[in-house]
């Protein structure tokens, strides 16, 4: 890994840690605001990290969701539709 992949990993970490705290749950672009300013090359591994790390949690939702239904009895959670654009 990279200096600049691993400072944009650590940065990325706390502020999605600080966003609760501060009541904020978009913060993270204020954050980019700031970095896009000093550092394009920066703020684009900022946001690759911010981007991986939101896709992480809406992915461990689903599973922790999808395991309870399983386990309780109840319907399995709908995926969210393919959006990637194959289609019009």
């Amino acid at each position: 890994m990279s200096a600049l992949q691993a400072l944009a990993d650590k940065l990325a970490d706390d502020v999605l840690a600080a966003e609760a705290e501060l009541g904020d749950d978009r913060f993270y672009e204020k954050v980019s605001q700031v970095l896009l300013a000093a550092s394009p090359t920066f703020q684009e591994a900022y946001i690759t990290s911010i981007r991986v790390r939101l896709a992480e949690r809406r992915g461990r939702t689903f599973l922790e969701k999808a395991l309870t239904a399983k386990r309780s009895g109840a319907a399995m959670p709908e995926a969210p539709p393919d959006l990637s654009g194959g289609g019009h």
